[in-house]
């Protein structure tokens, strides 16, 4: 029975995670979407795309389970998971994506917590685990790169939020002053010396 619920709920948060991630990308440019917004070239589709790609590894090869994305070998990833290509569509990486949670579904569906995987990336002692360990893993890679792009966007617009039924209006005047309560927090704590 917990073995059960523990599954939906996992699974329930994924789902959550992974829309929350898409809506990033809402009413953005070409550009926008793909530009690299820190100096190690962080950009939002980039991360759709790896999100993309690590959920269709885990869910798909570390379960005997190949995914039907075509995907290289993980020991010739070359970090292009990490960006769009000019010839790669936003659609294309939305379309691979949204394939992929299918495919991960599926696995996710048809298999129990404890079915055995192989990470074959994981160092020893740990490659071998297990659907409940991976599902995890994979909600928390999740979790992580959407709080990234929570962040990404907040720079480019000053969009934030979850889902979009939660978006405030974005109060200007109100941000500037609670941004400068905690600058000054941070000064009277740590003094600039001169």
């Amino acid at each position: 029975m917990i073995d059960e619920f523990a599954k939906e709920n996992l699974h329930g948060r994924l789902r959550r995670d992974r829309n929350t991630l898409l809506w990033k990308l809402d009413g953005l440019s070409e550009y926008d979407a793909r530009r690299p917004l820190t100096a190690t070239g962080t950009n939002l589709l980039g991360l759709v795309k790896h999100v993309a790609t690590v959920e269709a590894r885990y869910f798909g090869e570390v379960f005997d389970r190949p995914s039907p994305e075509p995907l290289c070998r993980w020991q010739d990833s070359d970090g292009s998971d990490q960006w769009a290509t000019e010839d790669e569509t936003r659609d294309q990486i939305i379309g691979f994506y949204r394939r992929t949670w299918a495919h991960s579904d599926a696995t996710l569906n048809e298999l129990s917590l404890d079915a055995p995987g192989h990470v074959p990336w994981w160092p020893e002692p740990s490659p071998n685990t297990n659907l409940f360990a991976v599902t995890l893993h994979v909600l928390t890679e999740t979790i992580r790169h959407a709080g990234h792009a929570d962040i990404l966007r907040e720079g480019l617009d000053g969009r934030t939020g979850v889902r979009p039924e939660y978006e405030q209006p974005i109060d200007e005047e109100a941000r500037a002053a609670y941004r400068a309560k905690i600058e000054q927090a941070a000064r009277s704590a740590a003094p600039i010396k001169a």
